[in-house]
């Protein structure tokens, strides 16, 4: 058996925040940003919520595909910005869209975290568990931002992409993936659930997202393009064979520099991030649905999809569109 995607969608909340807008919240301008980042606006939830992303993006994405919500074997929610530490935003998707029968959980990987769904839903799916399954990656990440750290704010948006998949008759790819935890530092943000209220108040900043930027970058551009061809090696494919390369939309600088190391033309290498920001687990289906729905996809084509994020965590998984 394999898995194959029938459907996607995706959501981001009404309020855009751009550079010209940040600059007179911290010292930046739209020039510095753009030339660092790649990025020029960002959309911030006011109303919206992770759960109200996950469900539009999820309508948006069973609709497209066919498949009703009773059909539906597992749903899986990449997120690390719920708005509710109980019950799971997957149950709280499932509820509200009607998936009865589904299995549900919560899947905390950050910005790898869409990748690591897909694997698990196309593990389940390969070997015959389930037959159908939504995977989410939905994040409000403007809560968890320091709004006076413009080595942070300029970078993060809010928003939630879905695909649903289903089994067929066939061989299906094998993933790639990797943890490093002794280089987590480089990302972190504690839980309020974390220590004393005290401590909480005189130290704020540990409870807002606090990067490395540095080493975030410098981890990418070696780790990306190496799991890449790992996952190319175990399914006996070359790059050459790739139509393209859908990376987690963590800023332009990234993307070049992947394209460059794997010797591959920018243009296999999709990105969004000028209109979205860095949105964590939601990036790589936000760009996803977006190409399918400007019918760039084509049947056939082979698309890799790649993250990387804290943890540190990166993974590479094909599939055939």
């Amino acid at each position: 058996m394999k898995a194959v995607i029938c459907g996607t969608g995706s959501a981001v909340p009404t309020k855009v925040l751009d550079n010209d807008d940040l600059s007179q919240i911290v010292d930046t301008s739209d020039e510095w940003i753009r030339e660092r980042t790649g990025i020029v606006r960002r959309h911030i939830a006011k109303e919206e919520t992770c759960v109200s992303l996950a469900v539009e993006a999820a309508q948006k994405a069973l609709k497209q595909s066919g498949v009703s919500a009773e059909e539906i074997d597992l749903v899986i929610v990449s997120t690390i910005s719920s708005n509710v530490v109980l019950p799971g935003v997957a149950c709280e998707v499932q509820k509200k869209i009607g998936a009865v029968n589904a299995v549900c959980y919560d899947l905390s990987a950050a910005c790898t975290g869409f990748v690591l769904a897909y694997q698990n839903a196309q593990a389940y799916l390969q070997t015959g568990i389930y037959r159908s399954a939504l995977i989410i990656g939905s994040e409000c990440l403007s809560h968890l931002v320091n709004w006076r750290d413009r080595g942070t704010c300029i970078l993060f948006g809010d928003g939630a992409g879905a695909a649903v998949l289903r089994s067929e008759e066939g061989t299906g790819f094998l993933p790639a993936a990797h943890s490093d935890g002794s280089r987590g530092e480089a990302l972190r943000c504690r839980s309020y659930l974390d220590g004393a209220k005290e401590w909480q108040m005189s130290h704020p900043k540990e409870y807002q997202m606090q990067m490395d930027g540095q080493a975030v970058f410098k981890f990418a551009v070696r780790q990306v393009p190496g799991v890449i061809r790992e996952v190319l090696d175990k399914n006996g494919l070359r790059l050459e064979e790739i139509d393209w390369i859908i990376l987690h939309q963590a800023n332009r600088r990234i993307v070049e520099a992947v394209s460059r190391h794997l010797q591959q033309p920018l243009e296999k290498f999709p990105m969004n991030m000028q209109e979205y920001g860095n949105t964590s687990s939601a990036s790589i289906p936000i760009l996803l649905d977006e190409m399918n729905r400007d019918q760039k996809l084509q049947k056939g084509q082979k698309i890799i999809l790649a993250g990387f994020g804290a943890g540190l965590t990166w993974g590479a998984s094909v599939l055939e569109w």
